[in-house]
């Protein structure tokens, strides 16, 4: 039996399982065909059809999508089917018929990345993908890396323990919250270059307040002084469209489980083709894999299940379409913050300006403390949003709406951000 027979006595070949995964979106789409995404982003008939795509709790306000979104009903369905083929004959079925699906998931990625097959890893996070970089590259005592503040705690981590490994220095830079431009920013990193930087890594869009950094500019930049330079795309890969050409960085990461709806568990790794040979992987492999991207995914056994349901996912993301994604999650973010802005006590830390931020916003009110308010929005209202803190600068709540979001979970939140304002 080949593959397509193997998948088709399963209920469907791959062609069939794609075309499950975003019937719902398609229906949706019918009723907006030929409208501009800012025209849809209002549309909430349309969104409305997004949102039954998806098993969703409906005395519960899912405002994190920034740290873990829930999968589409039909890539849940996907990954169900795929673990119980994985079940069935493991040695068998996992490498004869799922393992060659996955190469198509690769391309796939490539891509919507706009990148080659050849330079794009299947990892299973962010941090491991940025990680893999931090910890490969040759570093020496006195080399120094240049990072913010307001990156992410886990690859701040791993700078820091190989400077206690290495004899290497980290040099971390803050900026304002939000910034006047994005030219503070790009000013702000190059400030703490030196002839001695090796190494500068950057958010894509910050996990604090998400906020967008002018990345080409200073990839650019970096590489005209012979700097690697490292981008943590954790929160942008389908979030807003974008191809690595955009960027310009050596080295990018990004988790599949936020905003493309992907099982948890699932990552990518660019690397740029010239530089692959110059970084070990996490875990050992053949020198004969020195300049092979596939070098980073010597992981051993893992659950292949996990990315043979990806193709459903970017499959439900096509059918919604990159552009009017973006759109409706700026105009989300953007309803609460207009509506809010004005609030006495209130205080927004993420920009209006289009170009520095979607769908991440944070706040604080002032005289209260983030965790109170984190839990008061919990327990009494039932929706859920992720504090995030700034050590010495801030602390805020983060709200992050996705597709499934409807306007009137977006207004809940602001009355009851008003309600606690006035008590």
């Amino acid at each position: 039996m080949d593959r397509r027979a193997f998948l088709a006595t399963l209920g469907g070949a791959s062609v069939i399982l794609d075309a499950r995964a975003a019937a719902q979106a398609r229906e949706a789409a019918a009723s907006v065909a030929g409208l501009g995404a800012d025209d849809v982003a209002a549309r909430e008939d349309y969104w409305l059809g997004i949102r039954r795509a998806f098993a969703l709790d409906a005395n519960h306000v899912n405002l994190n999508s920034g740290s873990v979104s829930p999968a589409p009903r039909a890539v849940f369905d996907a990954m169900t089917r795929y673990w119980t083929v994985t079940n069935m004959s493991p040695s068998l079925f996992v490498d004869d018929f799922i393992q060659p699906g996955v190469e198509r998931v690769r391309e796939r990625l490539a891509a919507m990345l706009g990148c080659g097959t050849d330079e794009l890893a299947l990892t299973r996070n962010t941090s491991e993908s940025l990680q893999i970089a931090q910890m490969g590259l040759t570093l020496r005592p006195g080399d120094e890396i240049v990072s913010t503040n307001q990156d992410y705690p886990r690859m701040l981590s791993a700078w820091r323990q190989r400077e206690r490994r290495d004899g290497v220095v980290l040099r971390l830079v803050n900026f304002p919250t939000p910034p006047p431009s994005m030219d503070t920013l790009y000013e702000r990193v190059f400030s703490a270059v030196t002839e001695r930087t090796k190494v500068i890594l950057i958010c894509h869009m910050t996990y604090t307040t998400g906020q967008i950094f002018p990345v080409r500019r200073i990839c650019d930049e970096a590489r005209r002084r012979g700097i690697i330079t490292i981008v943590d795309g954790g929160h942008t890969f389908a979030h807003f469209p974008f191809t690595i050409a955009d960027l310009g960085c050596d080295v990018f990461g990004s988790s599949l489980h936020k905003w493309l709806c992907a099982p948890v568990g699932n990552g990518i790794l660019y690397v740029r083709r010239e530089v692959i040979p110059d970084i070990w992987p996490l875990m050992a492999a053949g020198d004969s894999k020195r300049g092979d991207i596939r070098k980073f995914e010597e992981i051993g056994t893992h659950p292949i299940a996990l990315r043979a349901a990806v193709s459903d996912a970017i499959a439900f993301h096509h059918e919604i379409g990159g552009e009017r994604k973006a759109a409706r999650l700026r105009f989300l973010r953007e309803r609460w913050m207009r509506a809010l802005q004005s609030v006495p006590r209130v205080k927004l830390l993420t920009s209006f300006d289009p170009a520095q931020a979607c769908a991440l916003g944070s706040m604080l009110i002032e005289g209260m403390d983030a965790r109170a308010l984190t839990t008061e929005l919990q327990q009494r209202w039932g929706i859920h949003v992720r504090r995030r803190a700034v050590k010495g600068e801030f602390e805020c709540i983060r709200i992050t709406p996705n597709v499934f979001t409807s306007l009137d979970e977006i207004d809940l939140f602001v009355d009851a951000i008003r309600t606690l304002v006035r008590t």
